[in-house]
């Protein structure tokens, strides 16, 4: 079965010497997203995500309908349900680190539609702070080289613990917990991903109770339950991290599930 795999650069198909330019590059931002039914959920935070990113690294941003019209361009031939990636990159010029207000390239990325693990999954715990870890970034092989490490050790993926051991985040999703009556985001540098910003909008308006708190390995205890998320998915269940062993996510998965579908999709 042929993958899919469209890629349009500023709202056209891209060409091979478009794309090249950018290949080594490695000074751009992404955000990713799942498409279903021509419909994505979280797209206010996606465009926010964008926006914020591109005055870090750019001093100055693209306008959301701009950015809409890139992404409806590369979906227009794409099936109902599909990964897309908007990565923003500046426009290749002389010189390592574009300087000023660089053009911005809008790259976008359709392929198949994600199919996350089915878990429990076991995380390793690493030291590691991301640079810059408000932006999503390209590149970052740190995080491929801590989840090889993680396998080689017997885990299935990586968690990060920062200098002062607080948990962060794992490799490419966002941790929360349950304590048997609070939904718990980890207090950190962390990227706030958009699933885990429509999740906590969610519960706010369902009135289920949650607060962000210091959690380190240390509080991990067998009566805790554990979710990694990403745009793959709300909540995917974590059974150990490191060497604690937590009880089986039976509340939270399926509150987190319910949380999600509850948030309206949209067009792009």
């Amino acid at each position: 079965m042929t993958s899919l795999s469209l890629t349009h650069v500023n709202g056209s198909p891209a060409t091979a010497d478009q794309l090249a330019p950018h290949v080594f590059a490695g000074y751009a931002h992404f955000t990713a997203m799942q498409v279903r039914d021509h419909r994505v959920r979280g797209l206010d935070l996606h465009l926010q995500r964008l926006r914020q990113a591109s005055d870090i690294l750019f001093d100055h941003h693209l306008p959301d309908e701009e950015i809409r019209g890139h992404l409806r361009a590369a979906l227009r031939d794409a099936p109902a349900d599909a990964s897309l990636t908007c990565y923003l990159a500046p426009r290749p010029g002389p010189g390592f680190a574009p300087l000023g207000r660089p053009e911005i390239d809008v790259v976008v990325r359709v392929t198949d539609a994600a199919t996350p693990p089915a878990g429990p999954l076991a995380l390793d715990v690493v030291r590691h702070q991301r640079f810059l870890a408000a932006v999503k970034q390209t590149g970052e092989a740190a995080k491929a080289f801590y989840v090889r490490g993680a396998v080689a050790r017997g885990f299935d993926d990586a968690a990060f613990a920062d200098d002062a051991g607080r948990l962060s985040e794992a490799t490419i999703w966002n941790l929360a917990f349950w304590d048997g009556e609070t939904v718990l985001w980890p207090r950190a540098d962390v990227l706030a991903g958009v699933t885990m910003q429509v999740l906590a909008r969610r519960l706010e308006a369902q009135d289920v109770p949650q607060r962000t708190r210091e959690i380190s390995e240390d509080d991990l205890t067998a009566d805790m339950q554990a979710v990694v998320m990403n745009s793959w998915s709300p909540a995917v269940a974590v059974a150990r991290i490191g060497e604690h062993v937590l009880a089986p996510a039976d509340t939270l998965v399926p509150l987190l599930h319910a949380a999600y579908a509850d948030e309206p999709a949209v067009t792009v």
